[in-house]
Parts: C-alpha cells; sequence; structure tokens
C-alpha cells in the first residue's frame, strides 16, 4: 500500500492537471458541468423510491414521512462532512482515499474493497429487475438474455470516455427529475382538487391523519420506517467520486453539497407526501401495485403502470451506469495507492481505466449468474452481506472529518471552502445516531435487520484482517520512493 504525503497528493488520480492523453497518464477531466449537475440531482433518486416505498408506507403509515425525514438529514449531514473533505481534496477515491490519509491505509484500503463489493452486487440486483421489465415488455428474449445486453451496452459505454457515461447519465437522470417533478405537480394539484378532469374521492390532505392516525402503528414504526428506507438513499456519494474527472472538481464539490437539502426535500418528502395525500395510507392497491403506480391509478391515468415501468426502468439504468462507474473508479484508487493490483490504476489515452471496467464487470456478471442459479442461497448472502456498507461509510466518512479538518487547516486552511456545521459536536452526534441504526437494525427480525448487520460485519471483518496483514507485511518492505525523491510516509507520520 502507499498513502499520501501532502494533501495536495491524496489520490489525485491524474497525471497532470487534466490527464496528459497518453496511456496510462490518468483520469481525465471529460465531465461537464450540465453531467455533474444532473449526477448530483439524479443520484439522491434510485430505483428503491420507487419500488421500495410502499413496504415502508404499510409499515409505518403516514408517519414514513419523518422516517424518511430522519434519513434524509443523517445523508445531508454525512454529505456536508464529505463535501468539506472532497472540496479541499477532490479525488476518484473519495471518502476511500479520506479515510486512508486521516485513520491509516487499513481504513481506506477496508471502506474502499467494501465499496466496491456493494455496487458489483447492486449490478447484478439492478441487471435483474432491469430485465425483468423488459422481458414483459419483450417475452421472445429470456430474462437472463436481456441482464446481458443491458449490462454489455452499459459496460461498453463505460469503456468508451467518462464523457459518454456522463451523457448516458445526463438523460437518465434527467428522465427520473422530469418524471417526479410532473408526478408531484399532477399529484399536488389532484389534492387540492384542482386537476382538471379528476375527481378522486380518496385525495386529501385528510390522509395523513384519517386513518388510524398519523403514526397508526406507534412512534416505534418510525425507526422500522428507518431500516426500510435508509438503502435507497446509497448514491449520493456519487457525484465526490464523478467530481475528480471534472473541469472545476472544487466548485462541483461545492455546488453538490450544497444543494443537497432541496434535492432530498423535494424528490424524497415531497413525492412521498403526495403518494400518501392522494390514497389513504391502507389502501390495499399500494401494496398490489406499488406506492407510485397505485397513487397513478387513483387519479385514472390510463397505463400508470407501463408509464411507472418505464421510469423505474430509467431508474435501473441510472444505476446500472453509475454503478459500474462508480465500483471502477473505486478499483482505480485502490490501485493507484497500491491496495488493489496495480493494472486496476492504468487508463487507455481517454483516460479509461479499462481493467477495472472489466474486473467490476465480470464480478457483476458472476453475480447475476449466482441471481439465477441460486437466488435463495448464494446470492441472498451476496445481497445481506453488501446491506449496511452504506452505514459503515458513511460511520467512516464521520470519523475521517474528525481528523481531516485538523490535517487541512494545519496544512491549507484556504481549502476549507466547505464546513461542517457546528464541528465537531454535530459530528459525533451524527456517528452516534449511525450507531444507533445498526445497533436497532440488530434487534430486527422482521426485515432481515440482523441478518444484514451481522453478516455485512462478517464480510467487513474479512477484509479488514486482509488490510491489516497487507499493512503489516508492508511494513516489512521497504517503502518505494515517490517522485519527488522521498520515501513516501505512513499517515501517521505526517505531521497534524
Amino acid at each position: 500500500m502507499t498513502s499520501q504525503p501532502t494533501l495536495s497528493k491524496a489520490g489525485s488520480g491524474h497525471g497532470g492537471p487534466h490527464g496528459s492523453g497518453e496511456p496510462g497518464s490518468g483520469l481525465q477531466a471529460g465531465l461537464k458541468n450540465r453531467h455533474l449537475t444532473m449526477i448530483a440531482i439524479g443520484g439522491v433518486i434510485g430505483a428503491g423510491l420507487f419500488v421500495g416505498s410502499s413496504s415502508g408506507i404499510r409499515t409505518t403509515g403516514p408517519g414514513i414521512l419523518l422516517s424518511y425525514a430522519l434519513v434524509g438529514t443523517l445523508v445531508v449531514l454525512v454529505m456536508r462532512m464529505l463535501g468539506e473533505m472532497s472540496a479541499a481534496n477532490p479525488t476518484s477515491g473519495s471518502f476511500s482515499a479520506h479515510a486512508d490519509r486521516a485513520l491509516g491505509r487499513w481504513a481506506g484500503f477496508s471502506i474502499g474493497w467494501l465499496y466496491w463489493f456493494f455496487w458489483v452486487v447492486v449490478l447484478a440486483v439492478e441487471a435483474t429487475a432491469g430485465a425483468t421489465i423488459l422481458e414483459g415488455w419483450i417475452p421472445a428474449v429470456p430474462q437472463w438474455g436481456w441482464a446481458l445486453i443491458v449490462m454489455v451496452v452499459l459496460t461498453a459505454t463505460n469503456l468508451v470516455s467518462v464523457g459518454s457515461y456522463g451523457e448516458f447519465e445526463f438523460w437518465f437522470a434527467g428522465i427520473k427529475v422530469v418524471a417526479i417533478g410532473a408526478f408531484i405537480v399532477v399529484g399536488g394539484l389532484a389534492v387540492f382538487g384542482v386537476l382538471p378532469g379528476v375527481d378522486s374521492d380518496k385525495a386529501g390532505l385528510s390522509n395523513l391523519t384519517g386513518h388510524g392516525g398519523f403514526l397508526p402503528h406507534g412512534p416505534g414504526a418510525i425507526l422500522t420506517g428507518v431500516l426500510l428506507v435508509v438503502f435507497s438513499f446509497m448514491g449520493s456519494e456519487i457525484a465526490t467520486l464523478a467530481a475528480g474527472e471534472s473541469e472545476d472538481p472544487q466548485r462541483a464539490v461545492t455546488k453538490s453539497t450544497n444543494s443537497i437539502i432541496w434535492r432530498i426535500a423535494v424528490f424524497y418528502l415531497g413525492s412521498i407526501l403526495v403518494v400518501i395525500c392522494l390514497l389513504p395510507w391502507n389502501d390495499p392497491s399500494i401494496k398490489e401495485k406499488g406506492s407510485y403506480v397505485a397513487a397513478l391509478d387513483s387519479l385514472g391515468i390510463a397505463h400508470a403502470g407501463q408509464i411507472m415501468n418505464f421510469i423505474v426502468l430509467t431508474s435501473v439504468l441510472s444505476c446500472l451506469n453509475s454503478g459500474l462507474y462508480t465500483a471502477s473508479r473505486m478499483a482505480f484508487s485502490l490501485g493507484e495507492r497500491g491496495d488493489a493490483p496495480k493494472g486496476f490504476a492504468r487508463t487507455t489515452s481517454r483516460g479509461v481505466p479499462r481493467t477495472a471496467i472489466v474486473v467490476s464487470v465480470v464480478f457483476g456478471f458472476v453475480a447475476v449468474f449466482f441471481n439465477y442459479k441460486y437466488p435463495d442461497s448464494v446470492f441472498l448472502f451476496l445481497v445481506n452481506s453488501s446491506g449496511a456498507v452504506a452505514l459503515f461509510v458513511w460511520l467512516v466518512i464521520c470519523f475521517s472529518q474528525l481528523r481531516m479538518r485538523r490535517i487541512i487547516q494545519a496544512e491549507a486552511p484556504e481549502k476549507l471552502v466547505v464546513k461542517m456545521w457546528l464541528y465537531p459536536y454535530l459530528t459525533w452526534a451524527t456517528a452516534g445516531l449511525i450507531v444507533f441504526v445498526l445497533g436497532y437494525m440488530l434487534t430486527d427480525t422482521e426485515h432481515d435487520g440482523r441478518e444484514t448487520v451481522l453478516l455485512s460485519l462478517l464480510v467487513a471483518a474479512v477484509v479488514l484482517v486482509i488490510a491489516f496483514v497487507k499493512e503489516g507485511l508492508g511494513k516489512r518492505r521497504p517503502r518505494p520512493v515517490t517522485d519527488g525523491g522521498e520515501q513516501d510516509r505512513d499517515p501517521a507520520d505526517t505531521p497534524r
């Protein structure tokens, strides 16, 4: 493993300011501002919002709004911390590179590989979900065939250039944003009874309290709701990874960090509020059709199911596209820091980490195979063992920010263009809340919370052991010489 002796060198991922354009020169600044803007906006809208919200509504009732608000607040705080570190030092490794510097090489290695593992499993989940929809439209092609086609197409897209990834994501995310925006406007008009041609006898603000109260299952259901919705927020951090390949990384990170509050408020809280106001939370159609389809059906909108299938498919393709990008960039960063094979850090003349992309997609294909061959054993283990990684990532971000603030203040205080509020108290409070959520999951046997945490901890423990063994072996060898002529230093040797 190698570490970064100075703040400016930490995982830059560039051979020069934006890459020299020669093979192996590093990543290049191929993402435009409009790409970064839409990646940031679309990053918080996952397919889980469309297909997973119904279980949360049924379990919690209208109080699911508090569950979304609680998790949304948590994400805002974590992203503020990540934004502080990434604005000071944009890097393709994002929180993994920051953890490497702030906590030690073991931390960067562990959280980087866990995050990579999470996204290659997500590739299989989303490819299968997309294939299911496509097979319903064109049954002549089997489901596994659609999964293969989708994976191949998006792999090719990522292999061309980072700009092609950005362009695809721009349109995928754009469709999601427009769809949710239209849903909120149309649904809001229907709730207040001013939507032309629609007279829904079920819509109204009375749905918030009229069917057993705002918390029909009691206050404890709020925490159960948190467990059901927390993982739909994973992806908010993608903008900080992508910023390392933009023309103005610091501006991109700052803009993304400052806008996350309204993004979560509008897309999550706004759309869920509309769903609950259009239909009673205990309406059978929410369970049968899904929350958004049921809400559209209640307005008498023709082909509501197919419309929602198209939007969900777009979200799935967006998640696949970003998942492959994110996994490959994390693998690239790990290779660059010596925590993965050196080949992962090699790039093409277009600045594409081809090996990192191919290896990531191969593991994705393997996971897809397990999903079809052993869905209730091997694949279920993969899904559950990666399920709590989001919370692990957020916790590592908290602890990294506690130390990185001091490092930045000592070395380059002018780079603190984004600051965490009420440091360090709010950082500690956020870490405490994440630990509390993990602890509460251990008491949840109804929704597999305990199994998810225990299996995720098992995988994390294995990765940690590998990290410490690798670090121990590395200390026995002479440290590599950097391009500046001095031996690379351990983060613990860096002046704080």
